[in-house]
This record gives C-alpha cells, structure tokens and sequence, in this order.
C-alpha cells in the first residue's frame, strides 16, 4: 500500500527534523523544502496528502505557499504553522484557505489530532457527495450554499452562519460537520440562549464534585463531549458577557477547566456559531465582545430566506407533502395550484420551519386528500395573482411591520415569564392555542 506523504516547509533545520520525525512515525514519507520556491518545486514533482508551512520564509510568506496551494493542487490540505500569540497571523491563514493552524513551540499531541484529520479529508477526495435531502433547492442560492458548504467542510476555520429564524442553519452546521475530516466524531449542538446564567460554566465546561450545592458527581461539560468533534453554538449572541469572557479563552487556549477542578484539559474541538441577530450590531451596541466576534466569525456563511429562493417552494413543498404521507393508514395528498400559488406569494418570516408548520397543518386539516388556499389558513394580505407589483410590495411592506410588533410584544412577554409559553400567553390574553401557532408561524423556537 503506498504510503501517505506530506510536505514541510520550514527554514529551521530544528524545526523540519521535528516534525519529520513525528510524521515518520505515523507512518508518513516526507518532503522538506526551505523556502517558498523549493516548495514549489517538489509540489511540481509530486502528488502530496498535506502541507505544514512556517509563515515566515526566506523568500516570502506561508500565506503566498497557501494561495499556490489553493489555485495549482486544491485537494492538497494546507497547516500554518505560526509563532505563539499570533492569533492574527493564524486568523488570516484560515481566510486565506489554510486547513489549519499550529503554534510554536508545536505541541506533538496537537500536531498528530491535526494531520490525522486532514489525512481523512483527504481519504473523501474524487467521491461524489449526494445533494442532501436536508437542504433542497436547485435555485442559484441554494446552489451557491452547498457549494460554499462543500468548501468550509475541507478546512477547520470557525464560521459564523448568519440567518433568519427557521432557514436552516443548525442543518448547514451539521452538514459542515459529516463532509468534514471530523464526521466520524462527535457533533454537539447547545442552544446559548436555553441554559440558565447560573448554570452556563457548568454546562460548557463541565464540574467536579462537590464544587457546589446540588453538584452530587462529576459532570463533563460541552467541550468535553464535543473533543474531537464539533460544537455548534446556536443562538451564540444570547451569552452573557462574562460567559463570553471564559468561552473565549477556552478558544484561544484550545483548554477547558471544569468549575471546582485544579488542572486544564486540552480540547480538540471545531467551533461553529450561529444566531438569527446581526452579531455586528450586537458588537456595537456592546452586547457581544469584539474579540470573541472577531476570534468566532473567521468565515461568515449566509443562509439565504426562502424569499430569496421562491424558485425552491414548489419542490420543498412536494417533498414535505411526501414525507407527511409517510406511514401506515396515510394517504398522500395534492396541492391546488392557487395553494401553491398563495404559497409562492407569501414572504415566510419563519422560513423553511414555517413552511413545514403551515403543510402539517394542512394536511391535518384538508378534505379529500387535497390542499386548497383555504386550507393554508393565509390572510388575504399575502398576495394574490390579481393584485398589481406595487400593491403587493405596499401590502408586504404593512405585513412586515405588523408581525415585526406582534413578535416583539411575544419576545417581551417571553423574556419576561422566563419562556414560560403559557403565563406568556395568559399576559398577551391569548389562548394557549393560539399562542402557539402564533409562534410558529413567526418561526420563534
């Protein structure tokens, strides 16, 4: 079987024996360049599994390495190695395209987690990856999305997926996940904006015995179950500021301390974030830490509205019809083509989530298996066929505003019962009943 070979490209003799025989040792050929042009040299000659690079070099940069890397041989996984505190050097490597980064002095432990993963990113090369029956639509989009997942997938960079409530950025995050080298370890989701102030540093960090009342064993914390893996924090703009002080150190030292414990324990772990709240904003407004913003949005990733896409309504909703048809004493059922066009005209606060609610309901509700415009229970407001391009934009424009108070006055009357959905709703003088469709249909989770 021939042997994995990786080149390493450093003007310290110390340096490139290292890791030469770290590499040997799992198993790898090596190829050592001193500079940026004997680097090229050898990538002409040879087909290589991986790269280390110092940043530094006699006749230019890692990052321009990187760049020839990325246009000459994109299948070959790039590592930067850069000196200790250069968080901002390691940041731009990971904009350029770099897989990943060390620091020196390069800890050996650190060095074998990351060349084991890049070798099994490089184990995926040439197979054809299934459009996933998660994340459909052939709209241009949709087809920018999955190409930009495909991509984010083959680096270990931070991202920031931005988008609306209900678009689907928990499943771009776990797709990250599987068509990464880390899709065989563990993929921890955590919803910032579900656990209790209190109970945050336990949480993600995990605690000892005894640390405090109630804590009757050890605990592991998110970093922990996550080691090796990913962790997607969802709702990250929901974390109090001096939880964010500690969630940016755990980062930056790649260490958790668990609460009550004595010693760090080093952490292997992919960090992916999301929220439906402009982070930017959040960061002017001093909400959000700028350091941990700019450590957390190293690439950003948008998850378009299904506005944006009303090409893709069509397909998604004959899909989820499909799949609610699914099971024993179910029929299938068929969409009115003035449904469908209702469906088109709608601006979907609550996305793709709102879309699944509204068939749901529908074909719950529906008579002799078919969907008609009534039966999507949209107000009359959504648009219509009959109705003029300006007239529509006016009624859309009036329908934002509206659902932008009324989600507002929900949010309040959440925040101010602790997400207790029924006080919440008995403060609003709503029913139960209603309370809950009316988040549904706003996607608020």
């Amino acid at each position: 079987m021939t042997r994995q070979r990786a080149l390493i490209v450093d003007d310290e003799p110390d340096i490139r024996e290292l890791l030469e025989i770290t590499l040997g040792r799992m198993k790898l050929d090596t190829r050592s360049a001193r500079n940026v042009k004997e680097a090229r040299e050898w990538l002409a000659k040879e087909p290589f599994d991986l790269c280390l690079t110092d940043m530094r070099l006699p006749d230019g940069t890692g990052l321009d390495l990187v760049q020839h890397i990325l246009q000459r041989h994109p299948q070959v996984p790039v590592a930067m190695i850069t000196a200790y505190g250069s968080l901002d050097t390691a940041i731009n490597a990971l904009k350029a395209g770099a897989f990943d980064f060390l620091t020196k002095p390069v800890d050996l432990g650190r060095l074998r987690e990351l060349v084991a993963t890049a070798l099994r990113l490089r184990s995926t090369d040439g197979a054809e990856l299934p459009v996933d029956s998660r994340l459909l639509g052939e709209s241009p989009p949709m087809k920018a999305l999955r190409k930009q997942i495909l991509k984010l997938a083959r680096s270990q960079a931070p991202v920031y997926i931005s988008g609306e409530s209900g678009s689907g950025k928990e499943l771009v995050a776990r797709l990250i996940h599987e068509q990464g080298g880390r899709s065989e370890q563990p993929f921890v989701p955590v919803n910032c904006g579900a656990i209790p102030s209190e109970l945050m540093e336990s949480e993600f960090f995990g605690h000892k015995k005894g640390s405090f009342t109630g804590a009757i064993e050890d605990k592991q914390g998110l970093f922990q179950a996550a080691n090796g893996g990913t962790l997607f924090l969802d709702e990250v703009a929901d974390l109090p500021l001096p939880m964010q002080v500690k969630l940016l150190r755990s980062i930056q030292e790649k260490a958790v301390r668990a609460v009550g414990g004595q010693q760090e324990l080093v952490v292997d772990v992919r960090i992916l974030c999301a929220t439906h709240k402009d982070l930017a904003a959040e960061v002017a407004a001093g909400r959000f830490r700028q350091d941990l913003y700019y450590r957390l949005n190293v690439i950003e990733l948008r998850v378009p509205p299904l506005r944006e896409r009303r090409e893709d309504i069509a397909h998604l909703t004959e899909v989820m019809l499909k799949r609610l048809a699914e099971g024993p004493g179910l029929s299938p059922v068929r969409l009115d083509s003035d449904a469908l066009d209702k469906l088109k005209s709608y601006r979907f606060p609550g996305n793709v989530r709102e879309l699944e609610n509204m068939l749901e309901r529908a074909y719950t509700l529906c008579e002799d298996d078919r969907i008609t415009a009534s039966d999507l229970r949209l107000a009359d407001a959504c648009g219509s066929s009959e109705t003029g391009d300006a007239s529509l934009a006016q009624i859309d424009n009036l329908e934002d505003h509206l659902e932008d108070i009324e989600r507002k006055l929900i949010m309040q009357a959440l925040e101010e019962t602790r997400w207790n959905r029924t006080a919440a709703a008995q403060r609003l003088g709503l029913s139960f009943r209603s309370m809950r469709y009316r988040l549904k249909k706003l996607g608020i989770d």
